[in-house]
């Protein structure tokens, strides 16, 4: 197989394990700037319609984009979710959907939902010093506050994904601390290697008589150390998964993307989506995009709104944005929107002023309103990015 900057044949290629159809761009190569862009998936077909591409997952960690409901999500153009296995598994528990209809019931959202192993919020929690955190072959051993310890295992991952009823999911990987040396990043590898191959069988043997089978993507460790990395996608490849995910901390210390997220992308063959895991500012997503990511989540659009951060194109360039931060007094008399040309909810509606107000006086509507704008913002330029690459 080709790497993903090179060009395929057109075709309708067809999920190796599940049978669900990834439909292919075969228009020639787009630009993005002035740079050629390769041929890209344009859309995976998941059992709750189709995931277009690119996209942008925003993090409803526990079921929920925070302030909003699944309607506003719709109205600033949301059309996928990323939600935490870990935390729904404790609250209300996986199975506690499972019976009142599924994630998608649940939450009142339509659109495709993609879950994570839990792998992740594991890893945080021992890089945060949390006592009790023990690794083994058969899974990850750990205790959050106010909860029993629990042991999460590739199968019970698995499970509890196909609990909540979503239509991606992803496969336990073992995430190394920041800076690990190389006998760390192989273990790690060899861990994620063998727990995938335990969620390939697991998820197989659940879905062995399902007709509307999600996918099941797996995550490529390896830290800094670019042959791990490589052993790792060669062995993901080799157990068969329907896409891959960036795994470790893509972002360097000065904010821009590690020089493994492209590597990694020029590993793997284009005809597979691949997701960028926590990658999220407008100009990191660009240029992940550019090397080949198809699909992004993260928490920094969300987060930076409440926290009254409104992101505003800058005019420039595809990602290229300036922050208006709301709560400086400068706004208390401004009467225009957050942004010009914006279609969102609250700047059609609503001034800097009448923001700057609400976040002053604390009121949650400030942050709704806020979050609103900036997920637009993330809408409006992955349509941008569709755009280029049609």
């Amino acid at each position: 197989m080709s790497g993903r900057a090179g060009e395929i044949a057109p075709i309708i290629l067809s999920s190796r394990s599940l049978g669900c159809d990834v439909a292919k761009d075969v228009t020639p190569p787009a630009t993005l700037n002035g740079l050629s862009l390769p041929n890209r998936l344009t859309s995976i077909t998941t059992p709750h319609g189709n995931l277009e591409l690119p996209g942008f997952l925003p993090d409803a960690t526990r079921g929920v984009i925070r302030t909003l409901d699944a309607n506003d999500a719709k109205a600033c153009g949301v059309e996928s979710l990323m939600v935490n296995t870990l935390h729904l598994s404790m609250s209300p528990g996986t199975t506690v959907i499972r019976d009142v209809g599924g994630i998608h019931t649940f939450t009142g959202f339509s659109g495709p939902i993609v879950s994570d192993s839990g792998g992740f919020q594991v890893y945080s929690l021992a890089a945060g010093g949390a006592k009790g955190v023990t690794i083994s072959p058969s899974g990850v051993s750990f205790k959050m506050q106010g909860q029993k310890k629990r042991l999460l295992t590739p199968e019970k991952c698995i499970q509890y994904q196909v609990q909540l009823g979503t239509d991606i999911l992803f496969a336990l990987d073992d995430c190394p601390q920041d800076g690990a040396g190389a006998d760390a990043l192989a273990a790690s590898v060899d861990r994620t290697l063998a727990w995938g191959e335990a969620c390939r069988e697991a998820f197989d043997r659940t879905m062995s008589d399902r007709a509307d089978r999600p996918l099941l993507f797996a995550v490529v460790q390896g830290g800094f150390d670019l042959d791990q990395r490589k052993r790792c996608v060669d062995g993901l490849l080799e157990i068969g998964f329907d896409g891959f995910g960036f795994g470790g901390w893509p972002i360097a210390d000065d904010g821009t993307l590690v020089d493994e997220v492209g590597a990694v992308a020029e590993m793997l063959p284009d005809d597979l989506p691949l997701h960028g895991l926590g990658i999220g500012k407008p100009d990191n997503l660009v240029e992940a995009f550019r090397s080949g990511f198809d699909t992004f989540d993260c928490t920094i659009p969300t987060r930076d709104a409440r926290r009254g951060r409104l992101y505003v194109d800058d005019g420039s360039s595809p990602g290229s944005f300036r922050y208006v931060r709301i709560e400086r007094e400068a706004f208390a008399r401004d009467q225009g929107p957050i942004e010009d040309g914006c279609d969102c909810p609250c700047c059609s509606t609503y001034s800097r002023s009448y923001l700057q107000h609400l976040f002053k006086i604390g009121e949650t509507a400030g942050h709704r309103l806020a979050t609103m704008h900036n997920l637009r913002y993330y809408s409006r330029l992955i349509e941008r990015l569709r755009s280029t690459s049609s």
